[in-house]
């Protein structure tokens, strides 16, 4: 090995363990790794931005814009709604959800499907009386599935497709990918939908997951006694007088006037009625602390939600998301946003701490309470999910018709050639801009910008992989222990390597990191490369073992209740299935 050989390894190897460390996030550990390389003479310091412009970075940001608008028309909407009947039993309700989840995926970027669906699972869900757990796996699974079927349904089939390019002098075109992927994919769907949510552990029972909070152990409505010493103090000193409890008063009720959130401009009187959000362990310490009488517990949510423009919203943090490591404190809710974090759900579980100095995860659920705008607001910026709405509405359901056209214009165009991928869209995106179908606001919010980080910082160092001919050398090993096997053998390896790296890291990060030695494994067994970039295009979109291998599987886990040992259970027949199903349709789509 040569110098840079094993710099480039030792560089790859930290990559890996920082990513599955999962201490800092994914795109400074890229960006950094692509810095290191820059410094040590791997990649020309003129190169070293070059996959910020790269095709496969821009095309993944238009389809993340174009997701957007989809969702903001109703156009997906439309079709969710198509569920409902579905849900007579546990097998046609599943298979409705993934099948319906698969087909949106296949045009629309994943995450976004997932984040369309998940409210509709939930609903249909607490209708059928069926367990969160149940459903939300399986339509994770099956929005994954459906982006193996077209160049644009998921970033690992356009790195590969613009790798192609690089190495052939021309990709993969918008449905190369469908024979392959539509196998899979219906293989599976109707895997998940006949057997494997059988395999998925049930969290709780049905009518215990019918809500994800039970408001009355967080709410309560207690008087203002005459002798209390929270008269005369605004609802933040009158907290500040237990400052050893974790306690919010979120309401405040006199006479039939009715405050949102009074924090600074009210001061309690006798006879006020605080709606008071406490841990059920230290609300009668605080109530007998203040002089207060506590009412009837069961009130609270009635009395919450009758509070002068006052809403109630459950939205789930997505991964790296701005709200991922921050503390309540330290985005000042209350005070600066007037919104009250009612409760939070980790895991299934509700979450009984102090929520002053709780710290966001990917998939925490949380109960927020403010204004309609506020909320909505808050939730688009910190790139939050809905997960059910209480008279909140979150989409523009205009022009649903119009935005599909636009969709629909420019895949027709890029499957015909008239522009490319790219280009087509641009063009899409800027259409739905002037038609005003989305929103100018929301067309940055749109774009997952730790993604494409990833992707212009990886892309160099995946040329820097090949030109060191490192690539070649992983190359070399896989073949030496493949050795006598027949080429659909040697496939079936790259493939499984490819699921498994992918299974612990993102998926656009192992289609960067496989591709080169994919290629660089077909020209030494001097066959076409194509069914070996294919399978790497599968292989590191099929992430069903963990829940960071892929952002569906994070977005569901808190609100499915899931552990990190649950999804192999589903995951492991599921990932040696797709084995079975798309190596012999690899090769007969791809011949050797």
């Amino acid at each position: 090995m040569t110098i840079s050989q094993i710099t480039i390894l030792c560089i790859l190897a930290a990559l890996f363990a920082f990513l599955v460390w999962g201490r800092f996030r994914y795109d400074i550990v890229a960006f950094s790794a692509l810095i290191v390389c820059v410094v040590a003479g791997l990649i020309p310091a003129a190169d070293a931005f070059s996959g910020f412009g790269h095709p496969a970075t821009v095309t993944v940001a238009f389809i993340l814009i174009l997701s957007r608008g989809l969702a903001a028309s109703g156009a997906t909407d439309i079709i969710a709604k198509a569920i409902s009947p579905t849900t007579a039993t546990t097998p046609s309700h599943i298979g409705s959800l993934a099948g319906i989840g698969a087909l949106l995926s296949a045009f629309m970027n994943n995450v976004g499907t997932l984040g369309l669906l998940m409210p509709v699972a939930l609903a249909t869900g607490r209708r059928a009386k069926r367990a969160a757990s149940l459903l939300l796996m399986p339509l994770s699974f099956g929005c994954i599935l459906g982006g193996l079927m077209t160049l644009i349904g998921t970033p690992p089939n356009i790195i590969v497709a613009n790798y192609r390019g690089q190495v052939m002098g021309e990709g993969f075109s918008m449905f190369d990918f469908t024979p392959v992927g539509l196998a899979v994919a219906t293989v599976g769907v109707i895997f998940i939908s006949v057997i494997g949510w059988r395999l998925v552990p049930s969290r709780g029972s049905d009518s215990d997951r019918a809500d994800f909070f039970e408001i009355a152990n967080y709410l309560t409505e207690a008087r203002v006694g005459e002798e209390s010493k929270a008269i005369g103090k605004s609802a933040r000193e009158a907290e500040e007088l237990a400052p050893d409890y974790d306690v919010q008063i979120v309401g405040l009720v006199r006479a039939e006037r009715r405050v949102h959130a009074p924090r600074w401009l009210e001061t309690i009187r006798a006879g006020d009625v605080l709606l008071i959000e406490a841990a059920s362990d230290e609300l009668n310490r605080y109530v007998s602390e203040l002089g207060l009488e506590l009412i009837d517990s069961q009130g609270g949510l009635k009395i919450l939600d009758e509070i002068e423009d006052g809403q109630l919203v459950e939205a789930v943090c997505v991964p790296h998301s701005m709200l991922e490591g921050r503390s309540v404190a330290d985005l000042g809710l209350a005070r600066a946003q007037g919104i009250n974090l009612l409760a939070v759900s980790r895991q299934g579980r509700p979450y009984r701490g102090r929520l002053r100095s709780f710290r966001f995860r990917a998939g925490d659920v949380l109960l927020l309470h403010g204004v309609q705008q506020v909320l909505a607001d808050f939730i688009s910026r910190n790139e939050c999910l809905p997960l059910r709405e209480r008279r909140l509405n979150f989409g523009n359901s205009a022009r649903p018709l119009a935005a599909v056209g636009i969709f629909a214009g420019a895949i027709i165009l890029a499957s015909l050639g008239l522009l490319s991928v790219t280009t087509a869209l641009g063009l899409a995106a800027v259409l739905m801009l002037v038609s005003r179908i989305l929103p100018l606001r929301d067309l940055y919010d749109s774009v997952d910008w730790p993604v494409i980080i990833l992707l212009g910082a990886l892309i160099p160092v995946g040329g820097a992989i090949e030109s060191t001919g490192t690539s070649q050398l992983i190359a070399d090993w896989i073949l030496t222990a493949t050795v006598g096997f027949a080429p659909w053998v040697v496939i079936a390896v790259i493939l499984t390597v490819t699921m498994t790296v992918s299974d612990i890291l993102n998926n656009a990060a192992t289609a960067v990191v496989m591709a080169p030695i994919a290629f660089s494994v077909a020209q030494e067994l001097g066959v076409n490369p194509d069914p070996f970039l294919m399978a790497v295009a599968v292989g590191a979109s099929c992430a069903f073992l963990t829940p960071i291998g892929h952002q569906n599987n994070a977005l569901i886990m808190g609100a499915g209740g899931y552990r990190f040992g649950d999804y192999w259970r589903l995951g492991l027949p599921l990932e040696i299935l797709i084995v079975l199903v798309s190596v012999p349709v690899i090769m007969w789509a791809w011949p050797l």
